[in-house]
């Protein structure tokens, strides 16, 4: 795969990453269900092996358990190293329940720790989960002081923020560069489009979107039946994009980039991604999978370009909505 550099870094990223939530496991609100670590770890090497040099995970996904299996599977690959992204800032007790923390002591333990799961010396992306909520600028602010001392202090070597919006993105900017922000984007989710997007490529942020195929929704494989039986522990069973009315609307959507990817023997979810990557200011998507057999079936959407034409046909589907 053919390389860009990621914001103001000297990260020379592939269009797609690893997306390493799913694998996380069950065991807290937002997970995808009971997932089998060793093919978790094949579906990252897999990856490798077909080109893809970065993982993104977070120390939320899975309470940790995550970014272990993601060192399991740097360290028992043999190839060139990938680079590790994960994040901080949401922070879990005994009870599992999770919550926005941004305070300086709270960041270094969560570094410590990620530093410690993932088995290296330094993270090559650093990233904040989530702003404060309900927002507090002053702690999001102290958050994001903490992340460059970090940063000059070599524990890790970019500093990335997810989930923020413009104003949060301008008060960061006075502190210290931001290297990346990582934010939702996908043909059911494009809010991004209208003011977020344009100001990383105005001020040279780059940008990793998550959930470029809808959690999902539009690699082809969900059906109306699929959707109504997710188990409890999968978050995506409460979410109402897998519900009616917007169920019907999503499945009609992946229905088209099927018809699109037959033409070039892709699937709907490759069309999908190649659709969040048709934008200069996106610098790479992050693509989950739970096995082998998946990211074989979506990796390759990186290096799938879509022609005016079949971009004007998702746009006019994007219209009629």
């Amino acid at each position: 795969m053919q390389t860009r550099k990621l914001g103001n870094s000297d990260l020379e990223i592939t269009p797609i990453g690893f997306g390493s939530w799913a694998i996380g496991g069950t065991g807290y609100a937002f997970a995808w269900g009971p997932q089998d670590d060793q093919q978790s770890v094949e579906a990252i090497h897999k990856a490798l092996d077909m080109g893809v040099n970065w993982i993104d995970t977070a120390a939320v996904y899975g309470l940790g358990h995550s970014e272990e299996v993601v060192a399991r599977a740097v360290e028992g690959w043999s190839g060139a190293r990938p680079y590790v992204f994960t994040k901080c800032g949401l922070v879990w007790d005994e009870h599992a329940e999770v919550n926005k923390v941004l305070r300086a002591d709270s960041i270094r333990r969560e570094c410590e720790a990620s530093l410690r799961r993932l088995k290296t010396d330094a993270i090559d992306l650093y990233q904040i989960h989530w702003p404060t909520e309900p927002n507090d600028p002053d702690e999001d602010a102290e958050g994001w002081r903490t992340m460059a001392e970090l940063q000059r202090e070599g524990k890790v070597r970019w500093i990335g923020v997810s989930n923020w919006n413009v104003p949060q993105l301008r008060m960061a900017q006075e502190i210290a560069p931001v290297t990346s922000l990582q934010p939702p984007y996908s043909l059911i989710d494009d809010e991004v489009e209208r003011e977020i997007l344009p100001f990383c490529e105005a001020n040279g942020i780059g940008t990793i979107v998550y959930s470029p195929m809808g959690s999902g929704l539009l690699t082809g494989g969900m059906t109306r039946e699929r959707a109504a039986s997710l188990p409890e522990n999968d978050w995506r069973s409460r979410s109402d994009e897998f519900r009616e009315p917007r169920l019907s609307r999503n499945l009609a959507i992946a229905d088209a980039l099927r018809e699109i990817g037959q033409a070039h023997g892709r699937s709907a979810g490759e069309v999908a991604i190649a659709w969040t990557l048709r934008l200069p200011s996106v610098t790479g998507a992050i693509v989950g999978a739970r096995s082998a057999e998946q990211v074989a079936g979506v990796m390759s959407g990186g290096d799938f370009r879509l022609s005016d034409d079949e971009i004007a046909r998702i746009e006019a589907l994007r219209g009629s909505e």
